[in-house]
């Protein structure tokens, strides 16, 4: 399946659908990941119950608006381009912030709040000396949002739909995201999907493969574990290979050792921009994503998007938090003078 022929000129650059979530950060060692059962560096769901125990033992936090595809649009935002975003929150305090936080950056929300007992979504991060970090995410408002809170006009205007694996969990939202591609193909825009988590893959990868496999995806961003988890192979070549030519755009990060993308074919390797000292990994693949787009977008090489990737996932591990907090834009243009 092949999208439409574009109808009119994007007015937006990206249009991303995403849980709306406040990141809750606190620096923890080990031995406190041991005592309360949590698998170092992954990302689990808990209920509210557990998220307000777990909240109650971690030591003093930061709170960040966050999500994955929010992240990625705040680094896309810095970079110039034009976005809005549709997620779920409620009308509560974290709503409330995260509702601020969004629209400062000059990102359009307009997604209606819902109103009721169930709050605004919160991921508890507790990051190690190590820089890993380990999420706890309680999905809260975010994973009610209805399809027919999408503005399929705004959906229509971008140039490129931006989805978040993460959000393909619950049942509202993902029936949400198949309007969503369904609109933005008809429009002839682009499909640009993050593969976001291994236990994501795991509950969905039959509706994956069948996005994949029916040409719904035009640039699909995942990380070695999970492309291999979607291959369901041990091998990074090999899981490679089985979508290099499904998939038009394909994008894969190996942390320390660089990311690859296949283009029409055509395979592309960059190393990872140099840190001086890791901070905090939360956000990588978010902000790599935003540097992929940006460069993207602006029809540079896909060399040139594989380093604006890797520039801005340096930045976004270089401090806490998962927004980027450097001048991206002084970073694009020192990088490609």
């Amino acid at each position: 399946m092949t999208a439409s022929a574009p109808v009119s000129a994007p007015t937006l650059d990206v249009v991303a659908i995403g849980n709306a979530i406040v990141d809750v950060l606190a620096r923890s060692d080990d031995a406190f990941l041991a005592e309360h059962a949590l698998t170092k560096g992954g990302m689990q769901l808990i209920d509210a119950a557990m998220a307000e125990t777990l909240y109650a033992d971690m030591p003093q936090a930061k709170e960040i608006s966050g999500g994955s595809a929010a992240n990625t649009l705040a680094g896309l935002a810095a970079l110039g381009k034009t976005c809005g975003f549709i997620g779920q929150v409620n009308d509560d305090q974290l709503g409330a912030v995260f509702s601020h936080d969004v629209r400062a950056l000059g990102i359009r929300f307009d997604t209606p709040a819902m109103t009721g007992d169930v709050p605004t979504a919160r991921c508890l991060i507790l990051v190690t000396p190590d820089a890993q970090r380990t999420m706890n995410t309680f999905l809260g408002a975010s994973q009610f949002l209805p399809a027919a809170a999408l503005d399929l006009d705004m959906i229509r205007s971008a140039g490129i739909l931006y989805l978040e694996g993460y959000l393909w969990d619950p049942e509202q939202p993902r029936a949400a995201m198949r309007a969503a591609i369904d609109a933005a193909r008809g429009a002839g825009r682009k499909v640009a999907f993050t593969l976001s988590d291994n236990f994501v893959i795991d509950r969905h990868r039959a509706d994956f493969l069948d996005l994949i496999d029916n040409g719904q995806i035009d640039i699909l961003f995942s990380n070695e574990g999970e492309i291999q988890s979607l291959a369901q192979v041990d091998d990074f070549d090999a899981a490679l290979a089985r979508f290099a030519a499904k998939v038009p755009v394909l994008v894969s990060t190996r942390s320390e050792k660089g990311a690859v993308a296949i283009v029409d074919g055509v395979r592309y390797e960059a190393p990872a921009a140099p840190v001086a000292q890791i901070i905090d990994t939360t956000g990588a693949g978010d902000l790599f994503a935003a540097g992929f787009l940006a460069a993207h977008i602006d029809g540079r090489s896909v060399a040139d998007c594989l380093a604006l990737g890797a520039a801005a996932a340096a930045e976004v591990i270089s401090h806490w938090g998962a927004r980027p907090e450097d001048d991206l834009g002084v970073i694009r243009d020192r990088l490609f003078a």
